[in-house]
């Protein structure tokens, strides 16, 4: 993809599943560059599924394909998504019956005033970004949920959260409100640079552990490295839709023989034993 100072060199792998016990997948994948998103639906599977969709829809109308975008493109794709979102609710609708959706993504923009190109991570819900530096998982976006309130208030521990009884209950979603507060970051692109997006279906079934060893493998899978993950999760039982993005991006740096930019680092042992516990905020 062509950038201000040259070209970025992308490679992604993306998977979603319904999982072992429901029988609609209420995910949703954009994995078109510059963006990729994960989006989760809620509010019953025919909104669900139309919700995380919409969302899908939403940025694909106002991201052009194959260039950096704008932080405010992308800004303008998530209120836009809210807006089509809500009106997926008939009037009077409430809890359950309201259509709803996590987004989660990252998407390279040009920051403007010079600053050059970033990726923009982004996200609403309990839906994730983690960055792989080929050594270290770390935990990007910081959930919107019941137990992470929870936890940064330290009334519970990180380690208790996956097994509270309000651990499926968030507190943002596109949809729910009038107006949508997305959390952003803005991480500087350059050099080699791997991200993980996924939706909870993962995250609740596969540990940071885990997930550290198989990226920090040489994938064999069909559907690379995010087939694995979602194997992963449906190995240990996949309770819920299950979806993974893996996006490689190198920026200057020398390529794999295959074209892919993967960074393993210098061994699994290292890169299990650094791993960030989940829980622990961007």
């Amino acid at each position: 993809m062509p950038i201000p100072t040259g070209s970025a060199r992308i490679a992604h792998s993306a998977r979603t599943h319904v999982g072992n016990v429901r029988t609609v997948n209420e995910d949703s994948l954009l994995a078109q560059p510059p963006v990729y998103l994960v989006a989760d639906g809620m509010g019953g599977h025919a909104r669900g599924d139309a919700a995380s969709r919409a969302v899908v829809e939403a940025f694909r109308r106002h991201l052009d394909g194959g260039a950096p975008s704008t932080p405010e493109r992308v800004l303008d794709a998530i209120h836009s998504s809210n807006d089509v979102v809500r009106a997926l609710s008939d009037e009077g609708d409430e809890g359950t019956a309201v259509a709803g959706t996590t987004v989660s993504g990252i998407a390279m923009v040009d920051a403007g005033d010079g600053r050059g190109v970033h990726w923009m991570v982004f996200n609403v819900g309990d839906s994730r970004v983690y960055a792989w530096d080929g050594r270290r998982l770390e935990q990007v976006t910081v959930d919107h949920s019941a137990v992470q309130e929870m936890v940064d208030a330290g009334l519970i521990r990180a380690e208790e959260a996956e097994k509270h009884p309000d651990r499926n209950v968030i507190t943002r979603a596109v949809g729910a409100d009038a107006h949508v507060e997305p959390d952003v970051w803005l991480i500087p692109a350059s050099g080699r640079q791997v991200f993980l997006l996924c939706s909870d279906g993962l995250s609740k079934e596969v540990g940071d552990v885990e997930i550290a060893r198989i990226l920090a493998g040489h994938s064999m899978h069909a559907a690379g490295l995010a087939g694995e993950l979602v194997d992963a999760a449906l190995e240990a039982g996949a309770r819920d839709n299950v979806s993974a993005i893996v996006v490689e991006s190198d920026l200057g740096g020398a390529a794999d023989e295959d074209g892919t930019t993967r960074d393993r680092g210098d061994g699994l042992a290292e890169a299990v034993e650094q791993t960030t516990p989940r829980g622990n905020g961007g």
